[in-house]
């Protein structure tokens, strides 16, 4: 098993949540985070005064998927989040140890699958 973090723009998140849902991964994660990258910072000015912002708004977005399953969700992430343009954001591939399902107790690879008489 595997956890996936990636920081990807807001505007990228829809079509890569709908499209790993589609695929059969629909378990995951989002915050709103701000960072900061190789992309800089931006100025704005608010009432005459200008402010260099150097941290970004970004999503986070994490899932924990088998290691079968790995490849396919990052380059869905890769497709829908790229732009080109720096900001794009990251991804990170971490190992996880266990898992468990804290209803039932169980534990393992069983635990990531879906139940279709979960509710």
């Amino acid at each position: 098993m595997k956890k996936i973090e990636a920081f990807v723009r807001h505007e990228s998140f829809d079509a890569i949540r709908a499209r790993l849902a589609d695929m059969g991964l629909p378990s995951m994660s989002i915050s709103e985070v701000k960072g900061s990258g190789r992309q800089g910072g931006y100025t704005e000015s608010y009432r005459g005064a200008k402010t260099t912002i150097f941290m970004r708004p970004k999503l986070k977005l994490e899932m924990v998927v088998n290691d079968a399953d790995v490849e396919r969700a990052v380059d869905v992430i890769l497709e829908l989040a790229h732009t080109g343009e720096p900001g794009d954001g990251k991804i990170f591939i971490i190992p996880v140890e266990d898992t468990v399902r804290v209803r039932t107790g169980e534990r393992g690879e069983i635990v990531l699958a879906s139940h279709p008489d979960d509710a």
